[in-house]
């Protein structure tokens, strides 16, 4: 383990991968949420699925971050000796 890196990184970063499934469910509330604000402004039904589209979005959106999140973390594993059996 490097002595450069803070003591409860991992930690963190495991944490970080398990809020995924909470920022997914809070996206799509949000924008469930918008949609009914936008049918209540404008009386419209329609407008409520441009705000679940929203939030489908930013849960995609989400999922994609943590992804390339992950992606990054396993190429730099990747580079460690320890793991590298060539």
């Amino acid at each position: 383990m490097n002595n450069d890196e803070p003591k409860y990184k991992r930690m963190l970063s495991g944490i970080a991968g398990l809020s995924l499934g909470i920022s997914i469910v809070v996206a799509l509330l949000l924008g469930v949420g918008a949609g009914m604000l936008l049918q209540k402004i404008f009386g419209v039904f329609w407008v409520f699925w441009i705000g679940v589209f929203w939030g489908v979005c930013a849960a995609i959106l989400n999922v994609y971050k943590a992804y390339k999140s992950q992606l990054k973390e396993f190429e730099e594993l990747a580079k460690d000796p320890k793991y590298n059996h060539k």
